[in-house]
């Protein structure tokens, strides 16, 4: 009787030690997963360097920071209580009491669940192998490097911590809201921002500046993700959205910039469902232009070029140089090559995304679900100033496109800008992480 005891009795604290550790691993799976939706590798990991280990250079308009180890390491978080982690990602508190630079989304961060909080950090010290390496300083110059100014800026501008989900009528939307707003932390780089550098709202109930589309930062431009058919959204379905973050393409559309980076760390990622309530919380957007209307296609143009007019100023170059990838009716190719007649990049007001393009190139990376990668060469070898100018200028003025010429000047000051190197994760699919269930 006292050896059955003895053996249920060991049975019994075999199975709890069995579901404690199920629950641990389920929890570290969980804080991945997250840890995917914030993209907290792209900032974390420099060219060349370890995973989360930090060094990654960033630009900013005060200087150049250099992004922190946050591996388990004595270099890195290793010694973080779990109120060190929350304090640093949720109120900008590192833990020797410093307030760290607004480049670390933590007024975004503010609206993230205990829950998930708690989940994030069993996978950063259980699940992210300890690296050790020192953070560098930032290039910061005197007086601006001073950090105690920072605790002001914090207590201004940093909202309170909100530690639960919005109850709203529609959960799909609060859902979308929840990894927009908090985790995917969108607004860091798609809401403008004031000369004091905090976003000017930090969700759509702070006003419709919030994803309205940000200033050049690095030779791009954060788009708007509102539903203006010009330059946001708004001729985007909800199937397009959800297929562009899980591909990097749309029917009429491609990733490039620094959006390569968070398709293929974080989105392709995500499940189904948060692509979804993603997408549906940023079509329910509305436009901040009263007078918005949907792109209506203008076939002068590509009448006029199929029948061997290229009379219009920087038609002959586009004909030679884009009309073979893009069509000579500005569709391009689905999924393959973007199409330029009515693409809201195009038609942004600031067309520095569109000059970069046409003289740096880009690549469209491959995914798991699309792992084709196709690459535009760059034209600043072969193109002068002005031809740059007469080619960008022809594309949006063209097929029905309502936007302004640039200039040559505008295209030198871009072309004197020194741009960062193309990090060669973000050119091929990451076979690692969290699988979607």
């Amino acid at each position: 009787m006292k050896t059955t005891l003895i053996a249920a009795f060991g049975l019994l604290a075999s199975g709890c030690l069995y579901a404690a550790e199920g629950a641990d691993a389920d929890l570290i799976k969980q804080g991945e997963y997250l840890a995917r939706a914030g993209d907290c590798v792209a900032c974390h990991t420099a060219k060349d360097g370890k995973s989360f280990a930090g060094g990654l250079p960033m630009e900013t308009p005060i200087g150049i920071l250099y992004s922190t180890n946050i591996t388990p390491h004595s270099t890195g978080i290793g010694e973080y209580s779990y109120e060190d982690f929350e304090r640093a990602v949720r109120q900008g508190i590192a833990k020797d009491g410093t307030t760290l630079y607004p480049a670390m989304p933590y007024p975004s961060y503010a609206r993230v669940t205990d829950a998930d909080m708690k989940a994030m950090y069993a996978y950063f010290m259980q699940g992210v192998e300890p690296v050790q390496q020192k953070n560098k300083a930032s290039d910061i110059p005197w007086p601006l490097s001073m950090r105690w100014p920072l605790a002001i800026w914090r207590g201004l501008f940093a909202p309170e911590v909100k530690a639960t989900e919005a109850a709203g009528t529609d959960t799909v939307i609060e859902r979308g809201a929840y990894l927009v707003e908090g985790l995917g932390h969108c607004g860091a780089c798609h809401t403008p921002r004031a000369l004091t550098m905090q976003e000017k709202a930090l969700s759509d109930a702070d006003g419709d500046e919030f994803l309205s589309g940000s200033a050049p930062l690095e030779g791009w431009i954060a788009k708007s993700l509102r539903g203006d058919h010009k330059d946001g959204l708004g001729s985007w379905s909800e199937e397009q959205l959800v297929a562009f973050m899980k591909t990097g393409r749309s029917d009429t559309s491609a990733v490039f910039g620094g959006m390569s980076d968070v398709v293929v760390h974080s989105l392709q990622y995500l499940t189904d469902a948060d692509l979804t309530a993603i997408a549906r919380y940023l079509k329910s957007l509305p436009a901040v232009n009263d007078d918005d209307q949907p792109f209506k296609e203008d076939a002068k143009v590509a009448t006029a070029l199929w029948a061997g007019d290229d009379s219009k100023t920087g038609a002959a170059l586009y004909v030679d140089s884009c009309a073979a990838c893009h069509r000579t009716d500005g569709k391009g190719y689905q999924r393959v090559f973007p199409a330029l007649a009515g693409n809201p990049v195009v038609q942004s007001e600031d067309a520095t995304s569109l000059i970069h393009i046409v003289l740096d190139g880009a690549t469209l990376p491959a995914t798991h679900t699309a792992p084709s990668t196709f690459t535009m060469p760059p034209f600043a070898w072969r193109m002068t100033d002005q031809q740059v100018a007469d080619v960008v200028s022809f594309i949006r003025t063209s097929w029905g496109n309502q936007a302004g010429s640039v200039s040559a000047s505008q295209v030198a000051k871009l072309r004197s800008q020194p741009q960062p190197p193309l990090r060669p994760e973000s050119l091929i699919s990451d076979t690692t992480g969290v699988e979607e269930p």
